[in-house]
């Protein structure tokens, strides 16, 4: 029961993010978004940890100390800022969140978007992925200037809803900068 549901969650998510990238004109990216979550390695994580209205990967953290699935998700979808991370340029071998392509920041925008409906089902609201965002910001190993997007993104939606975000990201964010 607990893989039907993991199924249904994973699936529904997925077209809210493919409607989401669709209507911002990032039809490849919808198509393939989040693929792996089918696979082996992820899917039967997710249904063993199955909760309903939070990240499978979180339980299986608490369980085991450590998420394989999640390193096995980040590691092949670059919508997630954790793909991004790098030893920094400077030469301390310090790791660093480094810059993301405009595109992927918008589908991670898609996605934020699409989980919090998910999850949060009749108490989400056009803030619900900014405050999400907010809470964690500090902790986030983010390059400043994707961060920034981000949030102006969420900013966005939070003023003026999804459709006229969709249309700004379109026509100011996404024009000529793939």
């Amino acid at each position: 029961m607990k893989a039907i549901k993991h199924f249904m969650t994973i699936t529904h998510h997925r077209h809210l993010v493919m409607k989401g990238c669709f209507a911002v004109g990032l039809y490849w990216q919808g198509l393939v978004h989040d693929l792996s979550k089918y696979s082996p390695v992820e899917f039967l994580v997710g249904a063993k940890y199955y909760q309903g209205d939070r990240s499978p990967n979180d339980a299986e953290r608490r369980d085991k100390g450590v998420s394989l699935a999640w390193l096995h998700h980040k590691g092949r979808n670059k919508h997630h800022l954790e793909y991004w991370i790098d030893y920094d340029l400077t030469g301390t071998q310090q790791l660093t969140g480094t810059l993301m392509p405009v595109k992927y920041v918008v589908e991670m925008y898609c996605d934020r978007v699409a989980a919090c409906k998910v999850y949060l089902k009749e108490k989400y609201t056009d803030s619900s992925a900014l405050d999400y965002f907010m809470k964690g910001k500090s902790k986030y190993m983010m390059h400043p200037q994707s961060s920034d997007l981000l949030e102006e993104m969420l900013v966005y939606l939070s003023l003026h809803g999804e459709k006229a975000t969709n249309q700004y990201i379109r026509k100011e964010i996404l024009h000529n900068k793939k």
